[in-house]
């Protein structure tokens, strides 16, 4: 009986310290490089490799982007012993030696596969392998695994079941691998997957390069999530963001331009830099991740200082870790407060119509009381002794605000 209450206590002790190893692997929201947008299912282990040289040519790495997630379409089946294997023809290398460069480039390597026998795009995926998948990905070298649900049953019972075998898996892979939950947010997955082992879980369905779902040619409603669509669902579950679990309103479309392709799908037609500076504004309010998904070796500079202004990055990858919460949603205005570390706060204002507007908002409505300085982190404005902020607002626009109470000290 004592042999099998000392068991008993062991392994209680095993699991909830692989509880704790999954809940400090994404402190922060992980930001980096997403596929799919760009190659689909045509990715290749040469597109990987100029996806990290130009992330740091272009001072992507330097402004904090970590990883490089390979989507569906790298897989090429199993071999005699079941265990999964790379596209031969993509990967000629195989993902380890992908995943040595990758690290050589001081980034980390993120991977896709599905919970179910096939994946989305109808390649090889980990549903009664999940052992066998975590313990090979974690001898590549993998950092990240997204684990999407196409093919799989609807219901929320099972869903928590086979992403908590994964995430069981993969913690006992003997690497620290990221978990990405992406079940598209139809079983509420912010109620439960931070206790099935996930870091961070999709709440809503693929982005599409559009503002929001009713913004398509001839004002016709083609469907397709956009913007605005994914920040109106994010912002009602802010509650249950943060230590280690995030809210995640899927991929930046930052510098795609319309571009063809899956984003291009259901209406993408495309955004105005004002509205991608916008995304990449409340993406990093709302404590997204951060997944560009763009061709990142050949984009303008519009993009860039979008994607790497360190003012608006210092934000989402504030450690304080609190998704801002909307106070404002009226009169084609939507304000959001976000508590950050030191005392400090960010607020932003976004107007949601199509003309410009004068927001008028007094520090405490939102409830800040005392003067403040602000930072603009777009423009570097910096006005002190606030009371009220006061500016004018383009459509679409979405002004970002640091403030810092009067006379607090650094």
């Amino acid at each position: 009986m004592l042999r099998i209450g000392t068991f008993l206590i062991a392994m209680g002790s095993f699991i909830c310290s692989l509880k704790a190893q999954r809940s400090g692997l994404a402190a922060v929201p992980p930001m980096g490089y997403m596929t799919w947008n760009f190659y689909a299912d045509k990715i290749t282990e040469q597109d990987v490799r100029t996806i990290a040289d130009a992330m740091v040519a272009n001072g992507l790495t330097g402004a904090g982007y970590q990883y490089i997630f390979i989507d569906d379409g790298w897989q090429g089946g199993r071999d005699k012993r079941n265990n999964i294997i790379p596209d031969a023809v993509k990967f000629p290398s195989g993902i380890k030696a992908l995943a040595d460069y990758v690290h050589s480039k001081g980034m980390k390597l993120g991977i896709y596969s599905d919970a179910a026998p096939l994946t989305c795009a109808g390649y090889t995926a980990s549903l009664n392998f999940e052992e066998q998948d975590a313990a090979t990905f974690a001898g590549w070298g993998i950092d990240y695994l997204k684990y999407d649900y196409c093919n799989a049953p609807s219901d929320s019972v099972t869903a928590k079941t086979r992403y908590k075998r994964m995430a069981d898996a993969l913690s006992a892979s003997g690497r620290d691998i990221v978990f990405g939950i992406c079940e598209w947010g139809g079983r509420q997955p912010w109620f439960w997957a931070k206790g099935a082992g996930g870091s961070l879980w999709r709440i809503a369905g693929d982005i599409r390069d559009k503002w929001s779902a009713d913004n398509d040619a001839a004002g016709v409603e083609k469907g397709g999530i956009g913007i605005l669509d994914a920040v109106k669902v994010d912002a009602d579950i802010a509650a249950h963001a943060g230590d280690g679990g995030w809210n995640d309103p899927d991929m930046l479309v930052v510098g795609l331009y319309g571009r063809k392709g899956p984003s291009g799908d259901l209406g993408g037609i495309g955004c105005s830099d004002v509205e991608y500076q916008s995304q990449m504004s409340l993406w990093c309010l709302l404590a997204a991740p951060l997944m560009v998904s763009c061709d990142v070796a050949g984009m303008n500079e519009a993009t860039k200082r979008i994607l790497t202004n360190k003012n608006i990055l210092a934000i989402d990858q504030d450690k304080l870790g609190k998704q801002a919460i909307r106070k404002i949603n009226s009169d084609g205005r939507q304000v959001y407060v976000k508590p950050l570390e030191n005392n400090e706060f960010a607020v932003g204002i976004l107007n949601t119509g199509t003309a410009a507007i004068k927001a008028d908002i007094g520090l405490p409505e939102l409830g800040l009381e005392g003067k403040y300085t602000s930072l603009n982190v777009w423009n570097n404005e910096i006005r002190k002794d606030q009371k009220k902020l006061s500016y004018l607002i383009a459509p679409h626009e979405t002004v970002v605000l640091r403030l810092t109470q009067a006379g607090a000290k650094k």
